[in-house]
């Protein structure tokens, strides 16, 4: 059952679609957005060494350069969670768990999970989800966020903390047969496109599949994985004719994943990123 505060989160990243008869705006999306990143930091355990955040970065940085084209800029996360999981917030931001990082057997199969991610958000999901699911008990409500929104007045403070919440964050990623096939889709052709072998995803999400066992595995949760869905993607791999592609990178995902069963629950070196808490008050704008 959905709780209330779930329900409030809709009506806020509703409220421009009902007024406007569309989605939400690039703008809107994005100050939502800065306000989740905001409720992560402080909810979450955000690995902060150096060296594991740059490896991520930088393979993100990588396929988003082979995507299509987003409204946002991307901006790549890692979680200190052993869970197998990987999300994506409003306006743009992915978060990898460290637990698929470790359980990734080589680059090609992390690669696929973080494509995958980046096809829900060039694609925006994530607004597309939020619009349809609307509460039409709440009309009023619904309205006067959204003059709150036209009218320049603060979003953070219309929405307050049901805006943020994590569970609300999930709930919102849970997403439709039809959006999991557009971003799988997405996910293959970038990953042809950066030369990285698109079998790599079959491969994490058959393993995925076979540990998941009843549902546990919250990726499966919010992406759920079938023998009907992993036939799609080989087919589209087959159709695409791409002779293979690059899946090792010289053991630099051994070395991580051995830096992240070091100093897992240990402070380590961390970094305060500047650059990132410019742009969150930018988008906040």
């Amino acid at each position: 059952m959905i709780t209330q505060w779930v329900r409030k989160l809709a009506i806020v990243v509703l409220a421009g679609s009902v007024v406007a008869c569309g989605t939400l705006s690039v703008s809107e999306e994005k100050r939502i957005g800065a306000a989740q990143q905001r409720q992560v930091r402080q909810s979450l355990d955000l690995m902060r060494d150096p060296v594991v955040v740059d490896y991520v970065r930088k393979l993100g940085a990588e396929l988003a350069e082979s995507s299509r084209p987003s409204p946002f800029d991307l901006r790549f996360y890692v979680v200190e969670d052993e869970s197998l999981n990987a999300f994506a917030t409003f306006g743009g931001a992915i978060y990898i768990h460290t637990g698929i990082i470790e359980r990734s057997n080589d680059v090609s199969e992390l690669a696929g999970v973080i494509a995958h991610e980046i096809g829900h958000v060039t694609a925006r999901h994530l607004a597309q989800n939020a619009k349809t699911r609307r509460n039409t008990g709440v009309a009023a409500q619904i309205a006067a966020i959204a003059l709150a929104i036209a009218t320049g007045n603060s979003l953070l403070a219309q929405g307050g903390q049901v805006l943020t919440d994590l569970s609300a964050t999930a709930f919102l990623n849970s997403f439709t047969r039809e959006f999991e096939a557009e971003a799988d889709v997405l996910a293959v052709e970038t990953l042809i496109n950066a030369g990285y072998d698109p079998e790599g995803m079959i491969r994490l999400f058959r393993t995925l599949q076979a540990e998941g066992g009843g549902g546990g595995i919250r990726f499966l949760q919010d992406h759920p994985t079938n023998t009907e869905r992993i036939n799609s993607v080989e087919k589209q791999i087959e159709q695409a004719g791409f002779p293979g592609g690059k899946a090792d990178d010289g053991g630099r995902l051994e070395i991580i994943k051995e830096r992240i069963e070091l100093i897992a629950g240990t402070e380590g070196d961390s970094f305060y990123d500047e650059d990132e808490e410019e742009a969150l008050e930018e988008d906040e704008e």
